[in-house]
């Protein structure tokens, strides 16, 4: 096997947690209980994640189908808030992402992101500066998982997929990963992360993540 030379993150639900808070006044502000929310919020977002819709054309679109009428300030604060509710940063995962930079890895981000989120992440996130490339959906009108997203990651970081580990945390991802040749991780919790990594004698070429997790939202 190929030493490990590059380090590839998802961005949701990895180096980020999803925020409730926003997430709860997302459902207020449509009046939508949560699974019904749910099936709407998720049915266009490749879409949006394509670049193909900015935030007012995807609830704009989200209102259609939910048979609904936001006034401009009303979609303002739905784009507001699923921002806010994408930014909360997973800190124990970005101390090891620190930590495998220093060691001398290659590290990227590979996220299917929107417009608007993006947008805050660059004016807010300064870390984002020592990766050695950030991949967005949006900006490629690619999304995971095309296997052209991935190669175009590995061309950019100058790794074949055999150095390159994968870390995401939907399950079609990680699959698409594996069938282009990058080692893979489904990412659940950090304590499963490190099992996973000593399981598949990767340690040896990374440091270790740290058990300690990131305490659950009041």
């Amino acid at each position: 096997m190929s030493a490990i030379r590059a380090v590839i993150f998802d961005y949701g639900e990895v180096l980020c947690t999803q925020d409730p808070a926003p997430h709860q006044r997302l459902l207020e502000l449509t009046g939508l209980d949560r699974a019904t929310f749910e099936s709407l919020y998720w049915r266009d977002r490749r879409d949006y994640d394509l670049g193909h819709l900015d935030g007012r054309a995807y609830w704009a679109k989200f209102a259609r189908d939910a048979g609904l009428t936001f006034t401009p300030a009303q979609i303002d604060a739905l784009i507001e808030n699923d921002v806010l509710m994408w930014v909360s940063v997973n800190e124990p995962m970005l101390d090891w992402v620190a930590a495998l930079q220093d060691a001398g890895l290659l590290t990227a981000i590979l996220s299917n992101m929107v417009p608007e989120v993006l947008r805050y992440m660059r004016q807010e996130f300064p870390w984002l500066a020592p990766f050695n490339q950030l991949t967005w959906s949006c900006e490629l009108g690619l999304a995971k998982p095309d296997p052209a997203i991935y190669a175009c990651t590995c061309d950019k970081l100058g790794v074949r997929p055999g150095e390159a580990l994968f870390i995401d945390d939907k399950i079609e991802n990680i699959r698409g990963a594996e069938h282009f040749g990058l080692h893979a991780i489904q990412f659940r919790n950090i304590a499963q992360l490190r099992h996973d990594l000593a399981a598949r004698n990767l340690l040896q070429d990374l440091p270790q993540p740290s058990d300690d997790e990131i305490p659950p939202s009041a």
